[in-house]
């Protein structure tokens, strides 16, 4: 039976695997982000468009390197998850 306690526990594995997975993404695009911003402060180069393509780049690069733990970890939960399922 699906206690209260059970649901809770659930959901707060699911919103920490999601914040897991989209950490090294956000990460990667904030610290390109900063680097870009001093780069702009200090050239006094003032181009709107040229923080978005290090940004793609670095979250793309950092997908192909965190893809497989990411991946592991996204099977970790949903196996978890259908175990819980089929012990009721």
């Amino acid at each position: 039976m699906l206690t209260p306690e059970l649901a809770v526990n659930v959901c707060r594995k699911a919103i920490q695997t999601i914040l897991m997975c989209a950490a090294p993404m956000l990460l990667a695009g904030m610290i390109v982000g900063l680097f870009v911003s001093i780069f702009q402060a200090a050239t006094q180069i003032n181009e709107q468009t040229l923080t978005f393509i290090p940004k793609i780049i670095a979250v793309f690069v950092t997908m192909l390197l965190f893809g497989p733990w990411i991946i592991k970890l996204l099977l970790t939960f949903t196996s978890g998850v259908f175990t819980t399922i089929a012990s009721f």
